[in-house]
């Protein structure tokens, strides 16, 4: 198995407490969730054909 990339990670308490729940209702640690979801998001966005013009991502306003 090849090794993975380590990198520090800023994130919300209310949505790092969303993404513990549904890890441990998933039987998995928050980052292998994180890594689920960010895996289902790239295969999607490569299968789609990339973003729409007018697609926007939750919680992007401005703020990091």
């Amino acid at each position: 198995m090849a090794e993975k990339k380590s990198f520090l990670l800023r994130i919300d308490p209310a949505l790092w407490a969303d993404l513990e729940g549904w890890a441990q209702d998933e039987l998995r640690s928050v980052n292998g969730q994180i890594e689920y979801l960010l895996r289902l998001a790239v295969q999607k966005r490569k299968t789609s054909g990339g973003k729409q013009a007018n697609e926007k991502m939750p919680g992007q306003d401005g703020r990091n």
